[in-house]
């Protein structure tokens, strides 16, 4: 198949550090390409994971103007090469497409990663489009909260987010007094700051790794909320870390802890401490029910005090029972497939 994959340019594919969605993009391109397929990339313009690439952004990807411009690129960079297509598989924003949506003979399929649909442009491109577009969640709790009318527009299905396994290494065993770890983003809604109420609470020492947020809302979070309880004993940041240092640093760790205080579309932070064997604690906010198994890989926790009875019980966990579940359900040649064959169905059902 000739497929187009489009991403947002606001990070490289794969990305250097941070960069989630990007992450994913990348595994699937190389994927898809390694089964012969031929994936045009949409993306920053210092991506590599594909030779065909068609890079665009316009730095630093504020205002009205610029995102138009970026929608344009690529909007009619799709339009003008529309005989050349078989399928389009967006991962970037739904109104880029709005050049191809009425051309009901070649299929799109739109992705959402986060944690909020924008239900009215859905229902429009479902007007123009027709059965020529489906949409796919990274988690059920993508689309499956439609509180305002009740129902949901146009076709959807799950397909998770997942992990490349052989990037982490699997460790059966840690030390009984071994930290817990807190990776992602510093700012208020990931919970940091609940992950440092659970360490101190149960008298275990937490490991904090990812970005400082510098910009507003969370300007003055990090310096605020998590400097002060700063020890370099029982409370540690060392930074971002990169792929090698973040097997490395999930591996060792008795649990990661993902206290979100928002409706997450996945966190892949979940399945890359899983793929190390590593449980999960996690508040119950948006994809945790889907993904972490209590008792399995994991425990849901809806307060700190739950979680501080959690961490009590990871002994019951068994870490090599984690790593199996990450691999049944997280895979990233099983989310390949997946991919593969909705965009085998997608150009069967507009041919006929």
């Amino acid at each position: 198949m000739r497929i187009a994959i489009t991403v947002d340019p606001y990070y490289p594919v794969p990305p250097p550090e941070y960069g989630g969605i990007e992450r994913i993009v990348d595994f699937v391109v190389r994927g898809l390409q390694a089964r012969g397929h031929e994936i045009t990339l949409f993306a920053h313009p210092q991506s590599t994971a594909s030779k065909n690439l068609i890079g665009y952004g316009v730095p630093p990807h504020q205002g009205l103007r610029a995102r138009a411009l970026e929608l344009r690129q690529v909007g009619w960079g799709l339009w003008h090469r529309r005989r050349q297509l078989d399928v389009i598989l967006s991962w970037g924003r739904l109104a880029a497409l709005l050049p191809v949506l009425p051309l009901r003979r070649l299929p799109k399929i739109q992705r959402y990663c986060r944690g909020s649909v924008p239900w009215e442009s859905v229902n429009k491109a479902v007007c123009l489009a027709g059965d020529s577009i489906c949409f796919v969640g990274s988690s059920t709790s993508v689309y499956g909260d439609r509180s305002d009318c009740g129902r949901t527009v146009g076709r959807w299905q799950t397909i998770f987010d997942g992990v490349e396994l052989e990037k982490y290494r699997f460790v059966e065993q840690v030390a009984p007094d071994a930290p817990l770890v807190y990776l992602g983003r510093l700012e208020a809604m990931k919970g940091v700051h609940t992950a440092i109420a659970v360490a101190k609470a149960s008298g275990r020492k937490l490991i904090i790794a990812g970005n400082k947020v510098m910009t507003s809302p969370d300007l003055g979070y990090f310096d605020q909320e998590v400097a002060p309880h700063l020890d370099g004993r029982q409370v540690e940041y060392i930074g971002p870390v990169n792929d090698r240092q973040k097997s490395e640093l999930l591996g060792r760790c008795a649990a990661l802890l993902f206290p979100t205080q928002y409706k997450e579309g996945f966190g892949i932070v979940m399945a890359e401490a899983m793929a190390c064997g590593t449980p999960v604690l996690a508040t119950p906010c948006g994809s945790v029910p889907e993904v972490v198994r209590d008792n399995v890989n994991g425990f849901v926790c809806p307060g700190v005090d739950d979680f501080v009875v959690a961490v009590r019980k990871l002994s019951d966990i068994d870490r090599a029972a984690v790593r199996r579940d990450c691999e049944q359900r997280f895979n990233a040649e099983a989310i390949v497939s997946q991919f593969e064959q909705l965009c085998d169905a997608m150009v069967q059902s507009t041919r006929r």
